[in-house]
């Protein structure tokens, strides 16, 4: 391989720059963004970010140097999207109509926020999903406007907690029975959407927008589907996210919910692997492709794509159990493991009440995984051990 082009200029391609040159890889390293900045951290734009307690500068993951300096000796090319990609020649055509030639090729589009067509064009209306989407909402977040939050997933969650620390009168929108109970189970999901009420915030359930109402070019309330209207000054849109995949038809690549890989984040194409929010990677113990779009992922999975990347031949490795974070209204919220397969939950530590407590996840004798709230020194150990006693068996998708 002698030239290498990491699409996706993220975290998951930052990792996947890194584990080339770490795994031994001297040729030409070509990184292609659609921004013009450098891999950022995301995270915590929707929470030091919008509150305004860091800058752009504290969210940079590379330590800051001239280009001479660049461990990665990489060449950037920033600011134009990829907008097709040709299997047959390895040929990867930007929208500025540049064109670039790799032998080897990692797939770190990401993922876009999904938005309501309906809304489309309205000033007053956001997601947050880059840097340039915070740096936008930032300025709109004032004490005493009033925020209405559609969808009441980690994002919407994060954002309606900062919003009121800043002083916003918040409404979150939620069409499902309870927040977050896909990733962390009815039980411990309606323990935590407790949350909201007692900081103020009115969480509404089982219902979502019916109509709006907008003037000058900005929403000015909604009517829900229950009937009830709520006036908004401003609207953010937390409805989950679409991988970025679109560039990727008639490539030849094989695409699902994402690029389909199996467990080391092959595609169906030779020298063709796929990292991050866009890649489903097959799941041994589940037997399905699904995609994982957490930070600690994201780089785990970029070295070990690299791996089968550089060598042909390379058995799949083991994977760590998913882990991901939240920080809400004061409160640390850690996950790992994987909640859809417990049959109980045991509280161990802690108590329900006073929103501190670590809850292990079981399935019959087995912990198949752990939340913590508040409880950051129990939960690591907790993880430790999850991770140690993984027997996934990692298989290539048939």
């Amino acid at each position: 391989m002698e030239t290498l082009a990491i699409v996706g200029a993220s975290l998951a391609g930052l990792s996947a720059a890194r584990a080339a040159r770490a795994q031994g890889f001297c040729g030409r390293l070509l990184i292609i963004g659609d921004e013009q900045q450098r891999p950022y951290d995301r995270p915590p734009l929707s929470k030091e970010f919008l509150a305004g307690k860091i800058g752009v500068q504290h969210l940079l993951l590379e330590a800051e140097g001239t280009e001479a300096e660049d461990p990665l000796q990489a060449e950037w090319l920033l600011g134009s999207p990829a907008r097709s990609f040709d299997a047959a020649t390895g040929t990867i055509t930007l929208g500025d109509g540049r064109a670039v030639v790799a032998d080897g090729v990692v797939i770190a589009t990401g993922a876009s926020a999904r938005t309501l067509p309906e809304l489309a064009g309205l000033a007053n209306v956001f997601t947050l999903r880059t840097l340039q989407d915070a740096q936008d909402l930032a300025p709109e977040l004032v004490a005493g406007s009033r925020l209405l939050v559609v969808g009441a997933g980690f994002i919407g969650a994060e954002v309606a907690s900062t919003a009121k620390s800043l002083g916003m009168d918040v409404t979150i929108v939620c069409k499902s029975h309870m927040p977050l109970s896909g990733p962390l189970g009815s039980e411990m999901a309606a323990v935590l959407a407790t949350l909201h009420g007692m900081n103020g915030v009115e969480l509404l359930c089982d219902t979502g927008i019916d109509s709006y109402y907008s003037y000058e070019g900005n929403v000015t309330g909604v009517r829900l589907s229950n009937g009830q209207y709520r006036s908004a000054d401003v609207v953010l849109l937390g409805i989950g996210a679409v991988p970025n995949v679109g560039w990727l038809a008639g490539s030849g690549v094989e695409l699902d919910d994402g690029v389909t890989c199996d467990s080391m984040g092959r595609t169906n194409v030779p020298g063709v692997v796929a990292v991050g929010d866009c890649a489903a990677w097959f799941d041994a113990r589940s037997g399905r492709h699904h995609r994982v779009e957490h930070w600690s992922d994201a780089q785990e999975r970029a070295a070990l794509a690299v791996t089968g990347l550089l060598d042909h031949s390379a058995a799949p490795l083991p994977l760590n159990v998913p882990y991901f974070w939240s920080d809400q209204y004061g409160v640390k919220l850690q996950f790992a493991g994987h909640a859809r397969d417990a049959e109980r939950v045991e509280i161990e530590a802690g108590a329900l009440e006073d929103h501190s407590f670590l809850a292990v996840y079981y399935r019959g004798d087995e912990p198949v995984g752990v939340l913590g709230v508040n409880q950051p020194r129990l939960f690591t150990r907790w993880r430790r051990q999850l991770n140690a006693s993984t027997t996934q068996p990692l298989l290539a998708a048939p």
